[in-house]
């Protein structure tokens, strides 16, 4: 039983994004479970005090975190991604039978799972009746929610579906984020002091050409995608922003560059909402999966404060009683 001041959470598929925002809400990470060793090592590094646990959750023994406060993970969008085959359930990386078996076992006070907006689609109707159906015999109340990262401070066209369940004895305090008020910087604004940082002299000129959010950020599978910006039509929505994407550069270009400039990884990471310090372990195509699979921290960082809010104020109120 997970005991101790402040409220804590545990963490599947931990890739960072959603770590960061948890961690920003409020929340003490009590472990971190990631198969993928070069995430486990991108966590490790940046939050040295973070339990992480390189393991498959299929396999992971949930009984040392039971009634930890919040349950989050953002399992793998493969199975329902547009841009996949959209299997489902008939897809072997389809994680949400493992979740299901670790709510059950820990039984938190919240869940929250992120996913691509693909899970909305008509065909998987049935399955997310079963996701919530099965969530909802154990006590919770579940809701599934389209939000825009955009509306959240990113930078970047980023639909994602967040899938959230709260214990029914909390659950009527919950309320969705609602959108900022201040749209989010343009891509040229964002990333202009880095392009800048070399005293390249078309710095200021792709600053006011990039006068739009991104497009989505694609990281790619492990079989399929490197470094690059992604398909077809993505590449040339970067283009008409100035920006080359058929490959992800070392180094800003310097002061005599011409043509179009490819981002960087820390470009990439700050459109993907991610802060400038946070360091990314392993190699290029490694380190630019991590940052585009990534659920942008501002958002997380959104759901998870007002899960956090809800919880607090209900034992508030207990307190009070």
């Amino acid at each position: 039983m997970i005991k101790g001041k402040g409220l804590t959470s545990l963490e599947l598929c931990a890739g960072g994004g959603q770590a960061i925002g948890i961690e920003r809400a409020g929340f003490v990470h009590k472990g971190l479970v990631e198969i993928d060793p070069h995430c486990c090592n991108t966590l490790r590094l940046n939050r040295p005090h973070w339990q992480v646990f390189e393991q498959d959750i299929e396999t992971f023994d949930g009984s040392p975190f039971k009634g930890i406060d919040l349950l989050a993970g953002g399992l793998p969008c493969p199975p329902f991604s547009k841009a996949g085959k959209q299997l489902g359930t008939s897809d072997e990386r389809n994680l949400f039978p493992a979740a299901i078996r670790l709510i059950d076992k820990i039984r938190p006070r919240a869940i929250m799972i992120e996913n691509v907006r693909g899970i909305l689609d008509s065909i998987f109707e049935d399955y997310r009746l079963y996701i919530s159906g099965q969530i909802s015999k154990l006590g919770y109340k579940t809701d599934w929610k389209l939000l825009n990262a955009s509306d959240f401070g990113v930078p970047q066209l980023r639909p994602r579906v967040v899938f959230v369940a709260i214990l029914n004895q909390y659950s009527d305090l919950f309320e969705w984020p609602m959108p900022y008020k201040q749209k989010p910087l343009s891509v040229g604004e964002t990333i202009y002091d880095i392009m800048a940082s070399k005293s390249w002299r078309g710095a200021s000129l792709l600053r006011d050409k990039a006068n739009e959010i991104a497009p989505t950020v694609v990281g790619g599978s492990k079989k399929h995608g490197g470094p690059d910006l992604g398909p077809t039509r993505a590449r040339k929505a970067w283009a008409a922003l100035g920006i080359d994407g058929l490959g992800i550069a070392d180094l800003p270009p310097d002061t005599n560059f011409v043509g179009m400039p490819r981002l960087t990884l820390p470009m990439v990471a700050r459109i993907q909402g991610f802060p400038d310090d946070w360091v990314f372990y392993g190699k290029k195509t490694q380190a630019y999966r991590q940052i585009g699979n990534a659920f942008p921290p501002p958002v997380a960082c959104a759901v998870a404060t007002q899960i956090y809010n809800c919880l607090s104020a209900r034992q508030a109120i207990r307190l009070q009683a």
